[in-house]
């Protein structure tokens, strides 16, 4: 019977561990302020307390898209190619967005942001990566 599950080479392993151990961190992490905030939100009324002016749309749509990456980086453990996708398109987006919102400075306000989304996007490339050296061929038992 042929075995049509291929899951790489040594490398692409390797490359699979490390994409899973640092998107866990993140969806761990992004898991730890969706709950703060939640808590925060259903104690206090209101998600973040310490907003002292009207933030724009825009800021929590990007919100939304980190968070959605992070997530996605969750269903990449078991779908690679779905999660991969999702994460590297929705840090897309959020760049876009950024780039939109403000011009490119080096001020914290566009420099942070930049650099977390390419923190998540950096393990949806990987798995990308895995999911597309996996696929290339199937092994005959």
């Amino acid at each position: 019977m042929a075995n049509t599950k291929y899951t790489g080479g040594r490398a692409t392993k390797w490359i699979r561990w490390v994409a899973r151990i640092w998107g866990a961190l993140i969806v761990v992490y992004a898991l730890l302020m969706l709950i703060g905030y939640g808590w925060n939100w259903v104690t206090t009324g209101v998600a973040d307390p310490h907003v002292v002016e009207d933030v724009p749309l825009v800021t929590y749509v990007g919100l939304a898209l980190m968070v959605l990456g992070a997530l996605a980086l969750g269903i990449a453990w078991r779908w690679e190619r779905l999660g991969g996708t999702i994460t590297v398109v929705s840090q897309l987006v959020f760049l876009t967005l950024s780039l939109i919102e403000g011009p490119i400075s080096l001020n914290p306000h566009f420099v942070v942001p930049c650099l977390m989304s390419i923190t998540i996007a950096t393990p949806g490339v990987l798995f990308l990566v895995c999911w597309w050296q996996s696929r290339k061929r199937a092994i005959l038992i």
